[in-house]
This record gives structure tokens, C-alpha cells and sequence, in this order.
């Protein structure tokens, strides 16, 4: 299978090799608060996008926030940094006992889930961190049905299965790395080996895959989390339910994923590619979405708040020559869009919106 808007994402961005170390730093600052801000946020993280730049490139916590959420984030980071360590090790085999560090990195240490049941009785169990699920689980879908991973017994053998298959297909070269990538993924879910945390796993170890092969890395956006939960869905009805199918499907099993992954990458890695070259004062990138200011006036004061970010409005107007009336006015759209934000002092500001 073949698509030809992958070859020209592809081509566009091998164009630009090799990168400067200055655009490598700012598609890795990009990236490292993107991935983990979304990946975190599908899965319920209540961290804003400014909160997780904030605490991941500068390692501190502003304003409100849960303390559970803040160290979770922080261990999908360190999750995040193990699987590029690991993934440009070349001619290095996948292994279970990986995926199952990774799995305990993420999720740092054993926790008790409780659930109040009906007649007010209260059940609990515990999720083990880097062990292989103990009960069966299941999800009920949007539609309301009830689906089934693969059960405790099935668990180890499946994904010492699907390690092995991985090894293999990536040495016979018949599939490309996306559709590797995708397959990988959608075997992973319907295994769901992990207690709590496979999704988190399943989209790092689809980075590990593209950047094993020269592939930029890819955020899943939380606000698009719909179409991608609706992909899997159909993917599982023409799969079928019974998860030995799931964990065993082809390439053209999966066919509603394998689209929507196409479409991902493609849009992930032509907008990486307009990141770092296009030149255009007025465009700006906020959560992977490429914002065009109207007027120059919003990136004059963009522009003041991060070379000088404790600035009045009195002084951003002396600075960009707007005034005051009109520079109040951007700055409550920059504002609700949450591009900046006010700091504890007076005229002290934070920028989130990047060029």
C-alpha cells in the first residue's frame, strides 16, 4: 500500500537535512511539550498546555494543579526521553522487558483504584506498574457497547508474539514503517496488556517505530481524540471482536486505522516541515496548529512580552508604537486563546505561542 501524500511529506522534510542544531532544539522543545501535553490529556491529565511547558522545560508548577497530574507528567517525560535513548540504538531487538520498563516509568509505582458500587458497597484492585494485567478489562465504546481485551493467561504469550513479529517484519522490509507503526499499534490495543496506561504506551512505542527509521516523531491531539477513537472503532468492527484476531490482524485488516494514521503522519510531518522553514513574521504555532495573525500588530506585542516579560501596557505601547486601547484588545484574544498569560506580578507575562 502505498500514498503518495506520505512520499511528499516525506520528501519535503528529507529537503531539509540535515538540520541545524538550533532547529533540532526548537522541533524538540515543540515536540517534548506537544506529545506529552496530548497524550496525557486523552487520557484525563487536567495540566493546561502552558502548565506542562512550564513544568517540563523549566521544572516549575504555576498556578493550580493536581499533584498526582504534575508527576505523571513528568513521568511520561522521562518515558518519553527512554524510548529515543532506546530507539537509536540500532540493530537492538525489541524485548517485552522494555515495553515493561517503559510501562513502569510512566506509571511510577503501584496504585489502589477504587469503585463505589451500586448499593453504596465500595471494590478496589491495584495496578501494577511494569506487570502484565492480573483481571480482565475491558472499555465500553461510545456506542455503548461492551468490548474485551486479551485475558490475564492470553497476555504474555500475545505480546511475546507480537515482539517477535515486530523483529521480523522490520527486517523483512515488506511493509514501511508507517503501516509497521500503525499494525503495531492496533495488535497492542487489542491486546491491552497493562492495567492502566496502554494508550500512553501504544502512541510512544509508535515513535519508537518512525524514529527507528528516520521518521519525525507524531503528537495524537487530544482535541481530535474522537477520530482517532473512532478509527479504532471501526477497525474492530471489520477485525471482529474476539481479541486473538485483533492481536493477529494483517495490514489489510485494518484498513479505518491505517487511513487515519496515513493522514496523521502526513499532517504531523508537513507541519514540521512549515515549523522550521517557513518565514513569515505573522505565523505562529500554538498545541500543533499553524495560527496567521491578520495584522503585525499582535506579533509586535508577542514579540515584546518574550524579549521583555515583565512589560505594562504602558510600556508595550512606548515599545510597539499601538496603543493602549488596541494593544488590551489582542491581548484579551491572545489571552482566551490561551496563547499567553498573565503572571502572579503586575505586567509580568508568559508566552506559549511560538514561531
Amino acid at each position: 500500500m502505498k500514498y503518495l501524500n506520505i512520499k511528499k511529506a516525506l520528501a519535503a522534510w528529507q529537503a531539509l537535512q540535515p538540520l541545524s542544531a538550533k532547529d533540532r532544539e526548537r522541533l524538540s522543545r515543540r515536540f517534548t511539550v506537544d506529545f506529552n501535553f496530548n497524550s496525557n490529556h486523552i487520557e484525563g491529565n487536567t495540566l493546561t498546555y502552558g502548565q506542562t511547558e512550564i513544568l517540563l522545560l523549566f521544572g516549575k508548577v504555576i498556578g493550580e494543579a493536581d499533584v498526582r497530574d504534575v508527576q505523571e507528567m513528568t513521568a511520561s517525560n522521562v518515558g518519553l526521553r527512554m524510548m529515543e535513548e532506546e530507539a537509536s540504538l540500532k540493530g537492538i531487538p525489541l524485548t517485552q522487558n522494555f515495553i515493561r520498563t517503559l510501562h513502569k516509568t510512566i506509571l511510577r509505582e503501584n496504585y489502589t483504584i477504587y469503585h463505589n458500587l451500586p448499593g453504596g458497597m465500595q471494590t478496589s484492585y491495584v495496578i501494577h506498574a511494569g506487570q502484565y494485567k492480573t483481571r480482565p478489562n475491558s472499555v465500553i465504546t461510545r456506542y455503548g457497547d461492551r468490548f474485551e481485551y486479551a485475558s490475564p493467561e492470553e497476555t504474555p504469550g500475545m505480546m511475546g508474539d507480537l515482539v517477535d513479529w515486530y523483529n521480523t517484519v522490520e527486517q523483512e522490509g515488506r511493509l514501511s514503517p508507517v503501516e509497521i507503526a500503525a499494525l503495531f499499534h492496533y495488535r497492542y490495543i487489542r491486546i491491552h496488556p497493562f492495567e492502566d496506561g496502554n494508550g500512553r504506551i501504544a502512541r510512544l512505542m509508535v515513535n519508537y517505530i518512525l524514529t527507528r527509521h528516520g521518521y519525525p516523531m507524531i503528537v495524537v491531539r487530544s482535541r481530535r481524540k474522537n477520530e482517532y477513537l473512532e478509527a479504532l472503532h471501526q477497525t474492530d468492527l471489520e477485525v471482529g471482536p474476539v481479541p486473538a484476531d485483533g492481536a493477529n490482524a494483517g495490514i489489510r485488516d485494518i484498513r479505518p486505522f491505517l487511513k487515519y494514521f496515513n493522514d496523521l503522519v502526513a499532517t504531523e510531518v508537513y507541519n514540521d516541515v512549515l515549523f522550521l522553514s517557513e518565514k513569515n513574521d505573522n505565523v505562529w504555532w500554538y498545541d500543533g496548529e499553524r495560527i496567521v495573525f491578520r495584522t503585525p500588530n499582535y506579533t509586535r506585542i508577542l514579540n515584546a512580552m518574550r524579549t521583555q516579560p515583565t512589560l505594562t501596557l504602558a510600556d508595550m505601547k512606548d515599545v510597539t508604537g499601538i496603543s493602549v486601547t488596541a494593544i488590551q484588545k489582542l491581548l484579551d484574544k491572545l489571552i482566551s486563546n490561551k496563547y499567553v498569560e498573565r503572571g502572579e506580578k503586575e505586567g509580568n507575562w508568559r508566552v506559549f505561542i511560538t514561531q
